[in-house]
């Protein structure tokens, strides 16, 4: 509770508390019964009605910011004892990654999502999420630091690739590496100037040397370096062989042996070679634990052991998303604002967050008499918070009260909202 109360202190008398409030509901798991509905799940966590309105006019309309909620959490989590920054090589792995809130029935979706059950994209509310990654209660978790919206003229996902990446660009310290998946491109990457990256490429990646080829001795003479072909792809029956490694480095990790394969000094295709174009390694990463190498892409001179080891670190940040949807209950939501639809995913993703390191922090709690060896994980630390009611004897703090505003003058109910009467259905008050 103590977690929730320094977060929200800070926040305007009465928008401190309704919050609190809302931030309980999500974190107790109160959605799950309730299939998503908020105004019953604060109900459940014993609100009054009067409360209830509030921790929604809260949520919806109160003078808060994502931003400031995040960056106090990030003090937190790094006020710790036993927090402890991952380090390879003096580099920080800083994750970047996209995650998405399905909301197919909602009218003027800002945005879309590749579904892989639909294979297509489907209406989902996107936000880019960017974490450093950490340790604590021997368990790597992700310290969020931002949550990126769409960008209102443009919500395509390629455009807030380009936020997230101009966010990394501009708050990168020269021991950090941005570590991403294979949902953004190299070339879009190399555009950001982003100085340390870590990406995955797809199977089929090809690159150019960063020399010119050589001559064959008639025809025109070449402009760009020879191909490079990680690995090795069949098309229409016939095999198109790998291109030779410059090198190889071999190691073990708990007895197993791995191996990875590396080029250097390569560029993108279409690039001319020269001392001003922006080369990268490519490391292919057999591991005998999955059927098709890693291939992953950088500019920085590291060890084999440490780009799968900086790799592993982006894992991480795949657990907030999930800890917000399916141990939160937040996957289905029934709001329908412009602001509402992105606050609440955002709050979600901050409950998310919040109930993972509790449950890292936290004794284990059994679920029942068959779990007999629990572990920390935020599932059975919600469901020890489920069904409990908002605690009402907790010492809050002063500034943590209801705000004490005349609003009997006020309009109520539908004459409150904001709506503007249309000419074919005026708004008649009796």
């Amino acid at each position: 509770m103590n977690k929730l109360v320094d977060l929200t202190k800070g926040l305007p008398v009465g928008t401190n508390l309704a919050l609190l409030q809302f931030l309980w509901m999500l974190v107790s798991g109160a959605l799950l019964p309730q299939r998503g509905a908020i105004f019953p799940a604060l109900k459940a966590i014993g609100l009054s009605d009067q409360a209830t309105r509030r921790a929604w006019a809260a949520f919806r309309g109160g003078v808060w910011q994502t931003a400031v909620l995040l960056r106090l959490w990030q003090e937190q989590i790094e006020g710790l004892p036993g927090w402890r920054v991952h380090r390879h090589e003096g580099y920080r792995a800083i994750t970047v990654d996209v995650t998405a809130f399905w909301r197919p029935a909602l009218e003027n979706c800002p945005s879309k999502h590749y579904h892989p059950g639909a294979n297509r994209a489907l209406p989902a509310v996107i936000f880019g999420v960017i974490g450093e990654v950490g340790e604590i209660g021997g368990q790597r978790m992700a310290c969020p630091l931002a949550f990126e919206r769409v960008h209102p003229k443009d919500p395509s996902e390629k455009r807030l690739w380009q936020t997230l990446l101009g966010w990394v660009q501009r708050n990168l310290t020269p021991d950090e590496v941005a570590v991403m998946d294979a949902g953004v491109k190299l070339a879009d990457v190399q555009t950001s100037n982003l100085v340390g990256y870590l990406l995955r490429l797809p199977t089929n990646f090809t690159a150019r040397r960063n020399q010119t080829a050589p001559h064959a001795g008639k025809g025109r003479k070449p402009v760009y370096g020879q191909k490079v072909r990680p690995l090795a792809r069949t098309y229409r029956g016939k095999t198109i062989a790998a291109t030779p490694p410059d090198r190889v480095e071999t190691w073990t990790e708990a007895g197993v042996p791995m191996r990875a394969e590396i080029w250097e000094n390569l560029v993108l295709p279409g690039v001319v070679p020269g001392p001003e174009a922006d080369t990268f390694r490519v490391y292919a990463i057999y591991d005998p634990a999955y059927t098709t190498p890693w291939l992953l892409a950088t500019p920085l001179k590291l060890k084999a052991d440490t780009v799968k080891a900086m790799y592993h670190d982006r894992w991480p940040v795949e657990q907030i998303p999930l800890s917000a949807k399916q141990m939160v209950g937040a996957h289905r939501q029934f709001v329908h604002a412009d602001e509402s639809i992105q606050r609440l995913p955002e709050l979600a993703l901050l409950a998310g967050s919040i109930l993972s390191y509790l449950a890292a922090t936290a004794p284990a709690a059994p679920t029942g008499f068959w779990d007999r060896q629990p572990r920390r994980t935020p599932g059975r630390f919600r469901r020890m918070l489920m069904g409990k009611p908002f605690p009402q004897s907790y010492p809050l703090p002063s500034q943590l009260r209801k705000k004490a505003s005349v609003t009997g003058h006020l309009p109520k109910g539908i004459l409150a909202h904001r709506r503007k009467p249309t000419a074919s259905a005026p708004l008649t008050v009796p």
